[in-house]
Protein backbone atom coordinates (compact mmCIF):
# COMPACT_ATOMS: atom_id res chain seq x y z
CA UNK A 1 0.00 0.00 0.00
CA UNK A 2 1.45 3.38 -1.00
CA UNK A 3 1.98 6.08 1.57
CA UNK A 4 -0.26 9.13 1.95
CA UNK A 5 1.45 12.01 0.12
CA UNK A 6 0.37 15.61 0.63
CA UNK A 7 1.77 18.63 -1.18
CA UNK A 8 2.41 21.94 0.60
CA UNK A 9 2.96 24.80 -1.86
CA UNK A 10 4.05 28.12 -0.36
CA UNK A 11 2.91 31.37 -2.05
CA UNK A 12 3.03 30.37 -5.75
CA UNK A 13 1.66 33.77 -6.76
CA UNK A 14 2.10 36.06 -9.75
CA UNK A 15 3.88 38.75 -7.74
CA UNK A 16 6.62 36.25 -6.84
CA UNK A 17 6.67 34.20 -10.03
CA UNK A 18 6.19 36.51 -13.02
CA UNK A 19 9.39 38.18 -14.28
CA UNK A 20 7.45 40.94 -16.06
CA UNK A 21 4.54 41.63 -13.73
CA UNK A 22 5.74 40.39 -10.36
CA UNK A 23 6.07 43.10 -7.73
CA UNK A 24 8.51 40.96 -5.73
CA UNK A 25 9.81 38.56 -8.37
CA UNK A 26 11.99 35.69 -7.18
CA UNK A 27 14.53 34.90 -9.93
CA UNK A 28 13.69 31.64 -11.67
CA UNK A 29 10.35 31.20 -9.90
CA UNK A 30 8.43 30.82 -13.16
CA UNK A 31 10.57 27.78 -13.97
CA UNK A 32 10.11 26.42 -10.43
CA UNK A 33 6.34 26.54 -10.89
CA UNK A 34 6.47 24.98 -14.37
CA UNK A 35 8.45 22.02 -13.02
CA UNK A 36 6.05 21.72 -10.09
CA UNK A 37 3.03 21.77 -12.40
CA UNK A 38 4.59 18.99 -14.49
CA UNK A 39 5.13 16.88 -11.35
CA UNK A 40 1.51 17.35 -10.24
CA UNK A 41 0.28 16.24 -13.66
CA UNK A 42 2.59 13.21 -13.54
CA UNK A 43 1.57 12.11 -10.04
CA UNK A 44 -1.99 13.44 -9.89
CA UNK A 45 -3.52 10.14 -8.83
CA UNK A 46 -0.94 9.56 -6.09
CA UNK A 47 -1.16 12.96 -4.36
CA UNK A 48 -3.90 12.74 -1.74
CA UNK A 49 -4.13 16.40 -0.74
CA UNK A 50 -2.71 19.76 -1.83
CA UNK A 51 -2.35 22.77 0.47
CA UNK A 52 -1.56 26.15 -1.11
CA UNK A 53 -0.70 29.21 0.97
CA UNK A 54 -1.48 32.69 -0.35
CA UNK A 55 0.33 35.80 0.81
CA UNK A 56 -2.56 38.27 1.20
CA UNK A 57 -1.80 41.91 1.99
CA UNK A 58 -3.51 45.27 2.11
CA UNK A 59 -1.67 48.29 0.67
CA UNK A 60 -1.27 49.70 4.19
CA UNK A 61 0.99 47.24 5.97
CA UNK A 62 3.82 47.44 8.48
CA UNK A 63 6.28 46.04 5.92
CA UNK A 64 5.30 48.44 3.11
CA UNK A 65 6.82 51.92 2.62
CA UNK A 66 3.52 53.71 3.27
CA UNK A 67 3.60 52.70 6.94
CA UNK A 68 6.84 54.56 7.81
CA UNK A 69 8.33 58.09 7.65
CA UNK A 70 11.83 59.40 8.33
CA UNK A 71 12.68 62.60 10.18
CA UNK A 72 11.94 64.58 7.00
CA UNK A 73 8.56 62.93 6.51
CA UNK A 74 9.73 60.72 3.64
CA UNK A 75 8.88 57.03 3.26
CA UNK A 76 11.69 54.46 3.17
CA UNK A 77 13.12 52.88 0.05
CA UNK A 78 12.18 49.27 -0.47
CA UNK A 79 14.44 46.53 0.87
CA UNK A 80 15.89 48.61 3.69
CA UNK A 81 15.89 47.18 7.22
CA UNK A 82 14.13 48.94 10.09
CA UNK A 83 15.55 47.85 13.44
CA UNK A 84 14.39 48.26 17.00
CA UNK A 85 17.18 50.79 17.54
CA UNK A 86 16.06 52.79 14.48
CA UNK A 87 12.55 53.18 15.83
CA UNK A 88 13.71 53.90 19.38
CA UNK A 89 16.02 56.68 18.09
CA UNK A 90 13.36 58.17 15.86
CA UNK A 91 15.16 57.35 12.60
CA UNK A 92 11.84 55.84 11.50
CA UNK A 93 8.38 56.44 12.90
CA UNK A 94 4.89 55.32 12.02
CA UNK A 95 3.19 57.56 9.45
CA UNK A 96 0.09 57.51 11.65
CA UNK A 97 1.11 58.94 15.02
CA UNK A 98 -1.43 56.85 16.90
CA UNK A 99 0.34 53.73 15.58
CA UNK A 100 3.80 54.69 16.87
CA UNK A 101 3.58 52.80 20.15
CA UNK A 102 2.38 49.69 18.38
CA UNK A 103 5.13 49.97 15.76
CA UNK A 104 7.78 50.21 18.48
CA UNK A 105 6.31 47.23 20.32
CA UNK A 106 6.39 45.29 17.08
CA UNK A 107 10.09 45.71 16.27
CA UNK A 108 10.96 44.96 19.89
CA UNK A 109 8.92 41.77 19.81
CA UNK A 110 10.45 40.73 16.48
CA UNK A 111 13.86 40.92 18.11
CA UNK A 112 12.73 38.96 21.17
CA UNK A 113 11.16 36.27 18.98
CA UNK A 114 14.38 35.82 17.02
CA UNK A 115 12.57 36.46 13.72
CA UNK A 116 14.06 38.45 10.84
CA UNK A 117 14.52 42.18 11.23
CA UNK A 118 11.75 44.18 9.58
CA UNK A 119 12.41 44.55 5.86
CA UNK A 120 10.47 47.10 3.80
CA UNK A 121 9.04 45.29 0.78
CA UNK A 122 7.44 46.58 -2.41
CA UNK A 123 3.67 46.35 -1.97
CA UNK A 124 2.89 42.84 -3.18
CA UNK A 125 0.17 40.18 -3.25
CA UNK A 126 -2.47 42.84 -2.66
CA UNK A 127 -5.83 41.22 -2.03
CA UNK A 128 -7.90 41.28 -5.22
CA UNK A 129 -5.02 42.29 -7.48
CA UNK A 130 -3.64 40.22 -10.40
CA UNK A 131 -0.45 39.72 -8.41
CA UNK A 132 -2.36 37.88 -5.68
CA UNK A 133 -3.41 35.06 -8.02
CA UNK A 134 -1.69 31.70 -8.35
CA UNK A 135 0.63 31.79 -11.37
CA UNK A 136 -1.47 30.50 -14.32
CA UNK A 137 0.54 27.43 -15.34
CA UNK A 138 0.44 26.03 -11.83
CA UNK A 139 -3.20 27.01 -11.33
CA UNK A 140 -4.12 25.02 -14.42
CA UNK A 141 -2.43 21.93 -12.98
CA UNK A 142 -4.13 22.47 -9.62
CA UNK A 143 -7.52 22.79 -11.25
CA UNK A 144 -6.95 19.63 -13.28
CA UNK A 145 -6.00 17.79 -10.06
CA UNK A 146 -9.18 19.03 -8.35
CA UNK A 147 -11.37 17.85 -11.22
CA UNK A 148 -9.63 14.49 -11.63
CA UNK A 149 -9.58 13.74 -7.90
CA UNK A 150 -12.96 15.41 -7.29
CA UNK A 151 -11.67 17.17 -4.18
CA UNK A 152 -10.67 20.78 -3.44
CA UNK A 153 -7.23 22.29 -3.05
CA UNK A 154 -6.87 23.64 0.50
CA UNK A 155 -6.10 27.35 0.04
CA UNK A 156 -4.68 29.07 3.15
CA UNK A 157 -4.59 32.88 3.26
CA UNK A 158 -2.06 34.68 5.46
CA UNK A 159 -0.82 38.23 5.89
CA UNK A 160 -3.95 40.41 6.00
CA UNK A 161 -3.19 41.82 9.46
CA UNK A 162 -1.73 45.32 9.00
CA UNK A 163 0.57 45.18 12.01
CA UNK A 164 2.64 42.03 11.59
CA UNK A 165 4.56 40.13 8.96
CA UNK A 166 3.26 36.65 8.23
CA UNK A 167 6.01 34.81 6.39
CA UNK A 168 5.02 31.47 7.88
CA UNK A 169 1.76 29.74 6.99
CA UNK A 170 1.70 28.46 10.57
CA UNK A 171 1.82 31.77 12.45
CA UNK A 172 2.59 35.46 12.11
CA UNK A 173 6.02 36.72 13.14
CA UNK A 174 4.35 38.54 16.04
CA UNK A 175 0.97 37.40 17.31
CA UNK A 176 -1.85 39.94 17.54
CA UNK A 177 -3.88 39.10 20.68
CA UNK A 178 -7.03 40.37 18.95
CA UNK A 179 -6.54 38.40 15.72
CA UNK A 180 -6.69 34.58 15.96
CA UNK A 181 -5.48 34.33 12.35
CA UNK A 182 -2.01 35.44 13.50
CA UNK A 183 -1.72 32.63 16.06
CA UNK A 184 -0.56 29.06 15.47
CA UNK A 185 -2.63 27.33 12.79
CA UNK A 186 -3.20 24.12 14.73
CA UNK A 187 -5.59 22.79 12.11
CA UNK A 188 -2.87 22.86 9.46
CA UNK A 189 -0.37 21.16 11.76
CA UNK A 190 -2.81 18.37 12.71
CA UNK A 191 -3.73 17.89 9.05
CA UNK A 192 -0.12 17.56 7.96
CA UNK A 193 0.64 15.16 10.79
CA UNK A 194 -1.77 12.65 9.23
CA UNK A 195 0.35 12.48 6.08
CA UNK A 196 3.17 10.01 5.58
CA UNK A 197 5.07 12.31 3.21
CA UNK A 198 4.78 16.11 3.00
CA UNK A 199 6.27 17.46 -0.23
CA UNK A 200 7.17 21.15 0.04
CA UNK A 201 7.68 23.72 -2.74
CA UNK A 202 7.13 27.44 -3.30
CA UNK A 203 8.56 30.90 -2.87
CA UNK A 204 10.76 32.02 -1.41
CA UNK A 205 13.12 29.61 0.28
CA UNK A 206 14.79 32.52 2.07
CA UNK A 207 11.56 33.65 3.75
CA UNK A 208 8.10 32.08 3.54
CA UNK A 209 9.29 28.55 2.78
CA UNK A 210 11.93 28.66 5.51
CA UNK A 211 9.59 30.09 8.15
CA UNK A 212 6.74 27.75 7.27
CA UNK A 213 8.83 24.58 7.32
CA UNK A 214 10.57 25.58 10.56
CA UNK A 215 7.23 26.25 12.23
CA UNK A 216 5.69 23.03 10.94
CA UNK A 217 8.67 21.09 12.28
CA UNK A 218 8.60 22.91 15.63
CA UNK A 219 4.89 22.27 16.17
CA UNK A 220 4.76 18.59 15.24
CA UNK A 221 3.75 16.57 18.30
CA UNK A 222 6.55 14.10 17.55
CA UNK A 223 10.03 15.41 16.63
CA UNK A 224 10.54 12.38 14.40
CA UNK A 225 7.75 13.64 12.12
CA UNK A 226 10.25 16.08 10.58
CA UNK A 227 11.41 13.14 8.47
CA UNK A 228 8.05 13.34 6.64
CA UNK A 229 9.15 16.64 5.08
CA UNK A 230 10.61 16.52 1.56
CA UNK A 231 11.76 19.78 -0.05
CA UNK A 232 11.75 20.02 -3.86
CA UNK A 233 14.98 21.90 -4.45
CA UNK A 234 14.13 22.76 -8.05
CA UNK A 235 10.70 24.18 -7.15
CA UNK A 236 11.81 26.94 -4.81
CA UNK A 237 14.08 29.99 -5.09
CA UNK A 238 15.74 32.75 -3.11
CA UNK A 239 15.20 36.48 -2.83
CA UNK A 240 18.58 37.98 -3.84
CA UNK A 241 20.68 39.20 -0.95
CA UNK A 242 19.21 36.74 1.54
CA UNK A 243 20.79 33.51 0.29
CA UNK A 244 22.68 32.85 3.53
CA UNK A 245 19.32 32.49 5.28
CA UNK A 246 18.30 29.80 2.82
CA UNK A 247 21.59 27.97 3.41
CA UNK A 248 21.07 28.08 7.18
CA UNK A 249 17.50 26.81 6.78
CA UNK A 250 18.68 23.86 4.67
CA UNK A 251 21.46 22.95 7.11
CA UNK A 252 19.18 23.15 10.14
CA UNK A 253 16.22 21.24 8.74
CA UNK A 254 18.18 18.50 6.98
CA UNK A 255 20.03 17.93 10.25
CA UNK A 256 16.61 17.43 11.87
CA UNK A 257 15.51 14.93 9.22
CA UNK A 258 14.05 16.85 6.27
CA UNK A 259 14.91 15.26 2.93
CA UNK A 260 15.81 16.91 -0.38
CA UNK A 261 14.87 15.85 -3.90
CA UNK A 262 13.71 17.31 -7.22
CA UNK A 263 10.43 17.34 -9.10
CA UNK A 264 11.80 14.86 -11.64
CA UNK A 265 13.25 12.49 -9.04
CA UNK A 266 10.36 12.43 -6.59
CA UNK A 267 8.18 9.35 -6.60
CA UNK A 268 5.54 8.15 -4.18
CA UNK A 269 7.01 5.64 -1.73
CA UNK A 270 5.33 2.25 -1.69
Amino acid sequence: MSQRVELLIIDPQVDFCDPQRGALYVPGAEHDMRRLAEMIRRLWDQIEAIHVTLDSHHPVHIAHPIFWRDQDGQPPEVFIKITRADVERGVWRAAQTNWQSRALDYVRQLERNGRYELTVWPPHCLIGSPGHAVVPELFSALRDWEERRFRPVDYIAKGSNLFTEHFSAVQADVHDPDDPATHVNKKLIRTLERADVIVVAGEARTHCVAHTVRDVADHFSEPSSVSKLVLLTDATGDIPGFETRADLFLRDLTARGMRLTTTAEFSVPM
